[in-house]
């Protein structure tokens, strides 16, 4: 017989646990029935894996890793491979020519470009020299980045069907163009967990530009965790000021007081709990658990009085200055060392429409030496073999003009036909340059790589076979790749 039902809320709590009644582990018949259903895939993790890798509350790699850790540094607005990467020298013969046909082959156009006349070649200003032993080209603004060439894993063939910000830093994010799935550093957060039960297993950071001309919109749904558990989103540390807001207990209540509130809320949630089910009541209780313990370690992390002056010294002379692009990359090595599993940094202005000169050049500045501090210090650590640091954008720039053209200064606009993306450390291959190009860097001629593709080599980097790595929800078996076909690029482990 039915309990009395006296308020929405009992009428709610009654429909819910209906709806649960297979899901509940109270229910043994139920429980049985799926655990006899169960797929392979949603077995416990391979026995092989070591324990340190198949943490309590995490589902558990495939296989052993051979990344740990991942740093994913995001350029948003897409930086334009041709001024950085991709050297074209054919294109000087090209200045102010129109892009032929053939090349474009019809290609959809953004509405920044689509009503022009014509579609000049803006060769790139800048000059370009081999770097490392691999002998990779890159451009005059990245100096100190060509010193550490030899680390890192180039991929010059990367490509997208995502033509504007919104749908492909969605798709570069979570796999799909439409916002509302889990983003790579949730999947990894709910397969791996933390090592550190003091700090999230997975961070995001928005650092600031020098130049601040176009930004696109960075928010919170690029770090959901969509369909996943709550409590495998990201955490965003602010860029100014304490990295996280009211950690610190207000003036005249100490940490006993505040720990018998919490103890409070949390016998109250866990009613509720048990009356309703709403999973996301059991992500608060693990989030105002986690808030209390970060009250110790997130002051610890934050403060760099314990770092040398020759570490300091690597990141470059704005890494005191919180926020930026270098203090946020030592912020990442430091939370990684600390145990959490994914690092996000998002850096905008590299919107390049106009104005390349000036954009790219200062946007190179606020990462090249950063970025060499970062592999040159992981490395020293010994930190660079299971952390997985990933560079690149959304998508690439066209080679045409977007507005007016001079040999000094040009545009560009969208381009998702080819761009350059690069990895360095957590088993993936050093010094390899993969996938080329046309001459005028605007599609693949060899070894295309997608980004189901990529996002399937690199967990594949982090044990997980990417075809069994899913989660049941709405009826179906959901992966970060998707239903399409997606492979792991062999080539680029090593």
């Amino acid at each position: 017989m039915n309990p009395p039902i006296n308020s929405p809320l009992d009428e709610l709590g009654l429909n819910l646990t209906r709806r649960r009644f297979f899901e509940s582990g109270g229910h043994l018949l139920g429980g049985a029935a799926l655990a006899a259903l169960m797929p392979e895939r949603f077995a416990a993790a391979d026995a092989t894996v070591p324990a340190v890798d198949r943490l309590p509350g995490a589902v558990g790699p495939h296989f052993a890793p051979k990344a740990k850790h991942v740093i994913y540094l995001h350029m948003v607005g897409g930086p334009p491979q041709q001024d950085m990467f991709d050297y074209k020298p054919q294109m000087d013969d090209w200045y102010d020519k129109d892009l032929p046909e053939s090349i474009r082959d019809g290609q959809r156009l953004t509405t920044m470009t689509a009503n022009q006349k014509r579609f000049p070649v803006a060769p790139s200003k800048f000059k370009f020299s081999r770097h490392g032993e691999c002998g990779m080209w890159m451009c005059e603004l990245l100096p100190w980045t060509g010193k550490v060439a030899d680390e890192m894993c180039f991929i010059r063939s990367m490509h997208t069907e995502a033509i504007n910000h919104e749908p492909a830093i969605t798709f570069m994010q979570t796999g799909n163009q439409i916002t509302g799935r889990p983003c790579l550093g949730s999947w990894l957060s709910y397969g791996l967990g933390s090592l550190n039960a003091d700090l999230p297993a997975f961070v995001v950071m928005v650092a600031r530009s020098t130049l601040v001309e176009q930004a696109q919109a960075i928010g919170a749904r690029l770090w959901s965790s969509g369909f996943l558990p709550g409590e495998c989103s990201g955490v965003s540390f602010r860029s100014a000021g304490d990295p996280i807001l009211y950690l610190t207990n207000p003036p005249g209540v100490p940490g006993e007081v505040r720990r018998r509130t919490l103890d409070g809320l949390q016998a109250l949630n866990e009613r509720t709990l048990e009356r309703i089910g709403d999973p996301e009541t059991r992500t608060r209780i693990a989030q105002y658990e986690m808030a209390f313990r970060m009250q110790t370690s997130v002051p610890e992390l934050a403060d760099l009085r314990d770092e040398s002056q020759a570490t300091l010294d690597l990141y470059g002379e704005q890494v005191t200055k919180s926020g930026s692009f270098a203090h946020s990359t030592l912020m990442a090595r430091r939370l990684v060392e600390r145990g959490v599993r994914f690092v996000q940094i998002y850096l905008n202005h590299w919107d390049h429409h106009a104005n390349v000169s000036g954009r790219l050049t200062s946007g190179c500045k606020d990462i090249d030496q950063a970025t060499y501090g970062l592999l040159t210090d992981l490395k020293a650590r010994g930190l660079l073999d299971d952390t997985l640091v990933i560079w690149g954008g959304e998508f690439g720039r066209t080679v045409y003009s977007q507005g007016g053209l001079s040999k000094e200064n040009y545009g560009r606009d969208h381009h998702p036909r080819c761009f350059t993306m690069w990895m360095a450390g957590g088993g993936s291959r050093p010094g390899q340059i993969y996938g080329e190009t046309d001459d005028f860097s605007y599609n693949v001629i060899k070894d295309p790589v997608h980004v189901r593709d990529f996002h399937a080599t690199v967990l594949h980097l982090l044990g997980f076979d990417h075809e069994r790595f899913t989660y049941r929800h709405l009826g179906l078996d959901f992966k970060l790749t998707g239903v399409e076909p997606a492979r792991v690029v062999t080539d680029l482990l090593a």
